[in-house]
């Protein structure tokens, strides 16, 4: 016998539930309230009806939730409500076919290559500012533009075009639309056939939309593949562009093994860092931010994956204290504090989660109130009563519970 999901149950029984899931007695939540015990009874019991906003708001609040749970299950907050028209603004941007169907482009001139690859730079950039949808902003007429661009210089505007569906596919894992991802992918790794090394650079987002569908081994067999093919046969006369890409198509392969259970991630790793040390810390080739300091976060985020939250809690600490974790794109950062909540969470130590939460949130606030990775380490960090008030009240105004 299933259980009637809280969110179509009737105001009152959904009021039950959540203090239920807050594990106060109606007491409790009564002198939190500045209510009577019976009050609270009666509302729970459908008795007393909740028609006034203000009350709505002060339970929502002492629960912890956004008043539009309570509500109904038809209003979603608005923070979710922002990320979805995003992802299908995208989407609908990966369905017009303009160059293809030779639809008119609405009266926008073509530009050339070397001004949409400007574009390009400029809308990474504020990917890696973490500001996740500003780049959904930007990206429908940015995908329009370098598809006609490279229609137009096949040769000048193949790299755009390959770099804003990288872009399109990163900025879509993040928002939790892996499907969606890897369908922009999929279009730069076509774009960029014929050359490894283009390849090589799409196949990064490639390993992380089958990792993010939940397609592990393919993802490592496909990364693998990609890294050996622009593998130097020598690492020392390696160019640093190269080794970055390699070494990150390794850092995939490896996450894609720990998520698997697959002991060969450390092996991986390794490999990797004997790259890394050729790069070096303070570059960002390709868009990778390879160099140690991303190898020691992968070897944080490899235990997270296997389940060893000590291990990966032990390289957070000594990594963050590097030059080169300053150095990372904002994003990257946050990322990594993402992972570490969840190390932290694994050790029983929901305290420290939230405090790397709440930096997580001062660097990059779009990596937990729009990333649904970011919300559900939320939701489980602020279901423990020693949870930081701060975060509380963030889960709170992003209808987080």
């Amino acid at each position: 016998m299933t259980s009637t999901p809280p969110e179509v149950l009737p105001v009152g029984r959904r009021v039950a539930y959540w203090r239920g899931r807050r594990r106060l007695s109606q007491q409790v939540f009564a002198d939190r309230l500045g209510k009577s015990k019976s009050w609270v009874d009666k509302v729970e019991r459908g008795v007393r009806a909740l028609d006034r906003v203000s009350t709505l708001q002060e339970i929502a609040t002492v629960l912890r939730i956004d008043a539009a749970v309570l509500l109904g299950r038809h209003i979603q907050p608005a923070r979710v409500i922002e990320r979805d028209v995003a992802v299908e603004r995208i989407r609908a941007a990966l369905s017009r076919y303009e160059v293809p169907l030779g639809r008119a482009a609405g009266g926008r001139p073509v530009l050339p290559a070397g001004q949409v690859a400007r574009q390009v730079t400029h809308a990474w950039i504020t990917f890696q500012h973490a500001r996740y949808l500003r780049v959904a902003e930007l990206l429908p007429e940015l995908l329009a533009d370098v598809e006609r661009a490279h229609a137009a210089d096949p040769v000048a505007g193949r790299v755009p075009l390959v770099e804003a569906y990288r872009l399109a596919a990163s900025l879509l894992v993040k928002l939790g639309a892996p499907d969606l991802a890897w369908l922009a992918v999929d279009r730069a790794m076509t774009a960029a056939t014929g050359d490894r090394l283009l390849v090589a650079v799409a196949a990064v987002q490639l390993g992380q939309a089958l990792r993010a569908s939940g397609q592990g081994r393919e993802a490592r067999s496909a990364m693998l593949a990609a890294a050996y093919r622009i593998a130097p046969p020598v690492v020392e006369f390696g160019l640093p562009p190269e080794l970055s890409l390699c070494g990150t198509l390794l850092v995939q392969a490896a996450l894609a093994a720990a998520g698997d259970g697959d002991a060969a991630a450390a092996d991986l790793l390794d490999e990797a860092a004997t790259l890394a040390a050729r790069v070096g810390d303070g570059h960002d080739h390709h868009r990778t931010g390879f160099g140690p300091t991303a190898v020691e976060l992968a070897r944080a985020a490899s235990a997270v994956e296997s389940g060893d939250g000590g291990e990966a809690v032990a390289w957070h600490e000594k990594t963050t204290a590097r030059d080169g974790w300053r150095w990372l794109p904002v994003e990257h950062r946050a990322a990594h504090l993402l992972d570490t909540a969840r190390a932290y969470l694994q050790t029983g130590d929901p305290i420290d989660a939230g405090r790397v939460l709440l930096e997580a949130d001062r660097i990059a606030p779009a990596e937990i109130r729009h990333r649904p990775a970011g919300r559900d380490v939320l939701a489980q960090v602020v279901r423990d009563p020693t949870a930081p008030e701060m975060l509380v009240h963030l889960a709170a105004t992003i209808g987080v519970g």
